[in-house]
């Protein structure tokens, strides 16, 4: 268990910190809309064949309703608002104010207010890694200004997805766990499935889908996709979910702390993105919070055995 624990953390905190980086190539080629409809009907599709064939039950009346609410919740609006977030800034800043989630995950979640806000390590974790965060946001803000127009339209869409994404994320985690088995994935498939019709209907509305071009799509959109449905949405959603299921909402919540770190690294490293001393300080201000959450979580898994 302990293993799996760790191969699913580095999942949703490097993996999903690279999706960032990934969505913004993507969408040179594809419009927001076409390019969730692809991502997440072909990810979904390819999890529920896997979910069969695992012998999985995945026609469950019950199971197919509780993952359109999250599904459409947890993945669509959160992803539809990253997607055109990026119309107004860089995928950097979408990942560093991503990291708000953290907080309203913790916010948002009644049954472990007791615990979340009485253990002054967690409170201190958080507090922690919230201000490496803000470091690294003022120093891009400022840069994002400089290069793009309308930088608050996607500030507010998402602060939005960031709220979405925290109460699907919580749904997911007390209704839709009650009735499956930690390891089945079923609900995940379906959960992409119902967000990809959302997709499918929004690329319809807005003319994405009779607008665009395939043959004209560049090949680095199309890898980028790839990369964005086998290692984003199959591996480290599934994890993700999965993680709801085995470890406490606030301690998984840290990915978002994580993801900018991630997100920074590869447009330094990929992107050729200037980085600054003040952006290294709050990426290891970030690291530490993120240690001091996970130890204070794990003391008290072995307290509860014990």
């Amino acid at each position: 268990m302990k293993i799996k624990i760790i191969i699913a953390y580095f999942l949703i905190y490097v993996v999903w910190g690279s999706t960032y980086y990934f969505i913004g190539v993507a969408l040179k080629g594809f419009p927001p809309f076409l390019l969730g409809a692809f991502r997440f009907t072909t990810a979904g599709l390819l999890l529920l064949i896997f979910c069969m064939f695992r012998g999985e039950s995945v026609f469950k009346k019950s199971l197919i309703k509780k993952s359109a609410i999250s599904g459409i919740v947890l993945l669509f609006i959160d992803m539809a608002v990253v997607m055109l977030a990026q119309q107004y800034v860089s995928s950097s800043f979408v990942a560093i104010i991503a990291s708000s989630t953290a907080l309203w995950i913790t916010a948002l979640d009644v049954p472990r207010w007791k615990k979340n806000f009485t253990t002054p390590a967690i409170l201190t974790g958080i507090i922690i890694g919230f201000l490496g965060v803000s470091m690294l946001y003022i120093e891009q803000l400022n840069m994002e200004r400089s290069m793009h127009e309308h930088t608050e339209y996607g500030i507010f869409l998402l602060i939005f997805g960031c709220i979405s994404w925290s109460l699907g994320t919580l749904y997911a985690k007390y209704k839709s766990s009650k009735e499956e088995e930690v390891d089945n994935f079923a609900g995940s498939a379906w959960q992409m499935l119902f967000a990809s019709a959302m997709f499918w209907i929004c690329s319809l509305i807005s003319g994405d889908l009779m607008n665009t071009d395939l043959s004209a799509v560049p090949d680095t959109s199309w890898y980028s996709l790839i990369y964005l449905i086998l290692f984003g949405s199959i591996l480290a959603y599934s994890a993700y979910v999965w993680l709801l299921k085995v470890r406490p909402a606030t301690e998984v919540a840290t990915h978002a702390y994580v993801n900018p770190f991630i997100a920074v690294v590869l447009g330094v490293g990929l992107g050729h993105e200037h980085v600054t001393w003040v952006q290294i300080a709050g990426l290891i201000v970030i690291l530490l919070g993120v240690m001091m959450i996970g130890r204070t979580s794990d003391k008290k898994k072995e307290k509860e055995k014990g």
